[in-house]
């Protein structure tokens, strides 16, 4: 699979990359952990050897399982995390509030301060079983912390060897534009979809103009465009989406009606619909990676397949044609 460089940094990301949100369980209606350390070891044997996860994931539980997939395997990975989501403490910017495993509720908070950032490396290390992070990621920007505190501590990070590279993620135009002053910025993770495209108005040209890579997450839009969720789908207990604006019952009908639309070019392809959203998304400008979840290896082998053809300039002024007209209602 290719790789593509991160930034200006020295880390090659596989152009799919695995994205291991879900598998932790927290707000995913549950998990299967047998299953989602076979889809990481499948995806390594097929070419996916970037694996993105988060400490907050699963409240810890998503890098545990990273930890154990990649063991004695660790030279063969390019192993992402990230930071800056409080669940254990109210220091920061608070977020949002949520459920554990258990249903008791918990208060997420953002923060960046300097000491935290060096200690929460420090655990991200201890779950996955590793003494070093290609990619360390501040997963939200807190306000309440300058941010050059924070690209403070991530550089000592790299000069003690800890982390190879450093990243943001969902930072805005402004955040980024003030991080790059203090450390090279390697990727900004960032929502990107067919159907999610806010970022090309600023963040994409200003990434490309700084070489400042893209890593484009819920390219699915949290499964909507695999074409496989109806306006009678029926979502597990503690899943997010059914209250996410995306999966109104309108906005599933627009989308699926839309992936109708781009089927022959599947069909063209011996592809998937979902095989050709990735694949239109890992050739937009700017894109360094495309983060595609997966709960079991077969989920992990369709996306791993979505590398295994090319859309033609026409096929995509198509799709982009489709997509022009396609009016969802997100308010």
């Amino acid at each position: 699979m290719e790789l593509r460089k991160a930034g200006k940094s020295r880390v090659k990301l596989s152009v799919i990359s695995f994205g291991s949100w879900a598998i932790g369980g927290w707000m995913w209606g549950g998990r299967d952990d047998k299953a989602a350390i076979n889809a990481i070891t499948a995806g390594m044997d097929q070419g996916i050897t970037t694996i993105d996860t988060a400490a907050v994931y699963g409240f810890g539980h998503s890098e545990k399982l990273v930890g154990k997939a990649i063991k004695g395997k660790r030279d063969k990975i390019q192993l992402l995390t990230k930071f800056g989501l409080q669940w254990k403490s109210t220091k920061g910017q608070y977020h949002f509030t949520t459920q554990d495993d258990s249903g008791n509720s918990v208060d997420i908070y953002k923060y960046g301060g300097k000491e935290r950032v060096i200690e929460e490396c420090e655990e991200s290390l201890k779950r996955l079983g590793t003494d070093y992070i290609d990619l360390y990621q501040m997963h939200w920007p807190d306000s309440s912390t300058p941010i050059s505190e924070t690209m403070e501590a991530l550089d000592q990070l790299i000069q003690q060897g800890k982390i190879r590279a450093a990243g943001v993620s969902n930072f805005s135009l402004d955040q980024l534009d003030e991080a790059i002053k203090y450390l090279p910025i390697a990727v900004n993770q960032v929502p990107y979809s067919m159907i999610n495209r806010s970022i090309e108005k600023d963040v994409m040209p200003f990434c490309i103009k700084n070489r400042v890579g893209i890593l484009a997450y819920s390219p699915m839009q949290r499964g909507l465009l695999t074409g496989k969720i109806t306006p009678d789908y029926v979502f597990k207990p503690g899943d997010h989406r059914p209250s996410t604006p995306f999966f109104k019952k309108a906005n599933i009908e627009l989308v699926n009606k839309f992936l109708n639309q781009i089927k022959p070019i599947a069909d063209e392809h011996q592809a998937t619909i979902a095989q050709v959203v990735l694949n239109w998304t890992m050739n937009q400008p700017g894109i360094t990676s495309v983060l595609a979840g997966a709960r079991n290896p077969k989920q992990i082998t369709d996306n791993s397949g979505a590398t295994a053809f090319l859309l033609s300039k026409e096929e995509i002024k198509l799709i982009n044609k489709y997509l022009d007209v396609l009016k969802l209602n997100l308010d």
